[in-house]
């Protein structure tokens, strides 16, 4: 945890512009040898942005792995991989199609209610 939690903030303080703002890492997996590390990254955003920012990550790779050894006590710094994740850009499409169902449902209702009424209402 403590790993996943220096890596997104080793990652915030990158200064190349490919790596997108809204830039996330979702989990980390360290082997138990600390010899290499998963970190899965997400992007709020396009593919191309999510394909940006894993480009901008893999030719930072060799500064985030020497600023992790210095902020973390560990007796290996891992190496690590990046690995895009799109599993926070799904949950955001997933919750807009859900809202456009409700949306529509919704929108269907009054109708209904209406024309429910006017055919009670001619009896």
């Amino acid at each position: 945890m403590e790993v996943q939690r220096e890596l997104a903030q080793i990652i915030r303080e990158l200064k190349d512009p490919r790596i997108a703002e809204m830039t996330s890492v979702t989990d980390v997996s360290v082997t138990p040898d600390l010899k290499q590390c998963k970190a899965y990254i997400s992007v709020l955003g396009s593919d191309e942005e999510l394909k940006q920012t894993m480009d901008g990550l893999k030719s930072a790779e060799g500064f985030v792995r020497r600023e992790l050894a210095r902020r973390i006590n560990l007796r290996n710094t891992p190496e690590i991989r990046f690995i895009g994740d799109g599993s926070i850009a799904y949950g955001v499409d997933m919750a807009h199609k859900i809202d456009e169902v409700i949306a529509r449902d919704n929108a269907a209702r009054p109708a209904e209610a209406e024309s429910d009424d006017s055919e009670t209402s001619e009896d």
